[in-house]
């Protein structure tokens, strides 16, 4: 992701490394710990235990996904306000 600010860019991409982490971390515990009562049961408490990961992911994404396209409304302004003065009748 190449967002200008390097600071804001950091921060993201560390939280969605870290919302990666903890999704794999809920699923993989939750295998781990109700294998023993079965793996339809494993697998189904896996997915509850995945839910606040694939949340703060999806959160994240949509919040990225907001930053770009700002960036680019913005970029595309610049380069409208570029074309309308050019094109304006200049006033002597």
């Amino acid at each position: 992701m190449r967002l200008s600010s390097k600071t804001l860019s950091f921060l993201l991409n560390f939280l969605l490394g870290s919302a990666w982490a903890f999704t794999i971390v809920g699923v993989v515990a939750a295998l781990m710990h109700n294998a023993s009562y079965g793996w339809l049961y494993a697998l189904a408490n896996a997915l509850l235990w995945a839910i606040p990961g694939v949340f703060s992911l999806v959160i994240l994404e949509y919040l990225l996904h907001g930053f770009e396209r700002n960036e680019e409304m913005r970029r595309q302004t610049e380069i409208l306000s570029e074309i309308r003065d050019r094109l304006s009748p200049s006033s002597k």
